[in-house]
């Protein structure tokens, strides 16, 4: 009769390791599955956030071109006629006008040359970009611009940078094509925790619905989420329009 309980406890403690071993075997199994999964979805993330950050490299290449396209051809071009003008008709009491003419000319070439060199977008540096956005809304008269930096600028992460001034670009865009703004005002607001922009025109506005959002809005509230910022637009009919972008450093 001993023998028998034995023989059964021995089979009793056999069966219960076994279920405890394919318990195990079975835990680790979707374990490692799950990790795996995980894993692919996180190389699939940033395969997916490389593709992005080329392809807004592309579009700001794209936008620099254009612009440079049209002031060579409507801005420095007028330049240069008027400065053949002047000198077809030289004389002591207009070689002021003709030098001043050509100042101005050699001085948009200089800010062009800026905006052509491929390190521009390569090492692109964030303030120093939207300034000299700044300064070609000024130079050219498209809308009274201006540029504020509050705090100790942080250099931030070149990829954030490239998607941060893509965004601000579309937003520009957007004011000098359909606002009809006067004026366009830039805040950089540098934290110990975060960069914070404010970018506000004071054009005709439009009346906000999160559920009738246009592609060019949804897609720059996409592009802020790939590097986990927040961007809020705020618009009333009349009123301009504002967007808002905090981004944690």
């Amino acid at each position: 009769m001993d023998k028998t309980n034995t023989e059964i406890i021995i089979l009793i403690s056999t069966i219960i390791i076994l279920f405890v071993t394919i318990g195990i075997v079975l835990l680790f199994t979707i374990f490692q599955n799950r990790k795996n999964e995980l894993l692919k979805q996180q190389k699939l993330a940033k395969e997916e956030f490389e593709r992005e950050i080329t392809e807004t490299q592309i579009e700001i290449r794209e936008e620099t071109l254009r612009n440079i396209s049209w002031e060579l051809h409507d801005n420095i071009g007028q330049l240069l006629t008027l400065a053949k003008i002047q000198l077809q008709n030289a004389s002591e009491e207009n070689i002021k006008e003709v030098k001043e003419t050509i100042t101005k000319g050699l001085n948009e070439v200089r800010a062009l040359s800026k905006l052509i060199n491929p390190e521009a977008i390569d090492n692109i540096n964030l303030r120093e970009a939207v300034q000299l956005e700044i300064d070609r809304f000024n130079r050219l008269e498209f809308i009274k611009s201006n540029l504020k930096t509050v705090g100790n600028e942080i250099k931030i992460d070149k990829k954030a940078t490239i998607i941060i001034f893509r965004i601000l670009q579309e937003f520009f865009s957007n004011t000098i094509k359909h606002s009809k703004a006067s004026e366009l005002d830039v805040n950089l607001n540098f934290t110990d925790s975060h960069l914070i922009i404010i970018a506000k025109d004071n054009g005709v506005g439009f009346l906000s619905d999160s559920k009738k959002e246009g592609i060019g809005l949804i897609n720059i509230k996409n592009r802020a989420k790939l590097i986990g910022a927040d961007a809020i637009f705020t618009s009333e009919k009349n009123k301009g329009t504002s967007l808002k972008i905090n981004y944690k450093l």
